[in-house]
């Protein structure tokens, strides 16, 4: 086990991803220790062998949300499909995997809120517990709406044809355009993750309570229902909209408003002409 792990780390895979992989291949041999048994009643091994986990202290990467500046910036250098994608993830606070196989079939229009849900079973969502309501401001409603009739299936897909377009599912918003645009931006370390990251800080820089931002990015909170009433929806969607726009930054962090100043000491200083006469 310990040749796997080395060759994981040799790959550049972080110590929790590596981790993940030992949990799942651990519990296997401790299935057969503890629960699997032969027709004598006795267990396949006598003991399972001790997988020991990495260490994550020094080695998880922080999160990096993105200014405003920054979100200026980046959007115009990726290709439409994909700054679509990547603005709905900062209006919604989605994972990639879940904009990326969002389904029109999931989409549950509240008319007295000019808006939609999208109702995302427990098979599509990380950890699969159970089904997840994704909400929809008014950027991310806007959006939904441009696509709308391109794919009978799923709301985000892409085309290499102008002409009769044969729209495509996109397995991930990780790829080469994305990482070309944020090398392009001065932001290689962004990840797709980082978006996510964004709205949260977002909401709690708009003083949105913990429990909706909780609700919102499906952060299991004790008490928290699974079923939402319109009331309910509607304080969600209200939050979202606080984050559209940077109106409503009553609250900013710390850090953002040290990477900001970081910015401004990087951007190039535009000589100021005086004009004669």
């Amino acid at each position: 086990m310990a040749l796997y792990v080395a060759h994981w780390k040799a790959q550049g895979l972080a110590h929790k991803t590596v981790n993940l992989g030992v949990a799942l291949t651990r519990r296997i041999p401790n299935l057969a220790a503890r629960k699997w048994r032969d027709d004598d009643g006795r267990t396949w091994l006598d003991a399972p062998p001790l997988l020991t986990m990495l260490p994550l202290i020094g080695h998880q990467r922080e999160p990096r949300p993105i200014t405003w500046a920054e979100q200026r910036r980046l959007l115009p250098l990726l290709p439409d499909h994909l700054g679509r994608m990547v603005l709905f993830d900062l209006n919604t606070g989605a994972r990639d995997e879940v904009v990326c196989g969002l389904k029109w079939e999931w989409e549950i229009p509240i008319p007295e809120l000019k808006v939609s849900v999208f109702n995302i079973p427990r098979e599509s969502v990380k950890g699969r517990r159970r089904d997840r309501i994704l909400i929809c401001n008014s950027v991310a409603q806007s959006i939904v709406e441009s696509v709308r009739g391109q794919h009978p299936e799923f709301v985000f897909v892409y085309s290499q044809r102008v002409k009769k377009p044969d729209y495509e599912r996109i397995e991930t918003m990780n790829n080469t355009a994305w990482q070309s645009a944020r090398k392009k931006a001065g932001m290689s370390d962004l990840h797709i993750h980082d978006l996510r990251h964004t709205v949260g800080m977002r909401l709690r820089e708009a003083d949105v309570r913990e429990e909706t931002i909780a609700a919102i990015l499906w952060h299991t909170r004790p008490g928290m229902t699974a079923h939402y009433s319109v009331a309910q929806v509607a304080e969600l969607v209200e939050a979202l909209n606080r984050i559209t726009d940077e109106r409503h930054r009553t609250n900013r962090s710390l850090a953002m408003i040290a990477r900001e100043a970081l910015e401004t000491k990087k951007s190039p200083k535009v000589p100021v002409q005086i004009k004669s006469g």
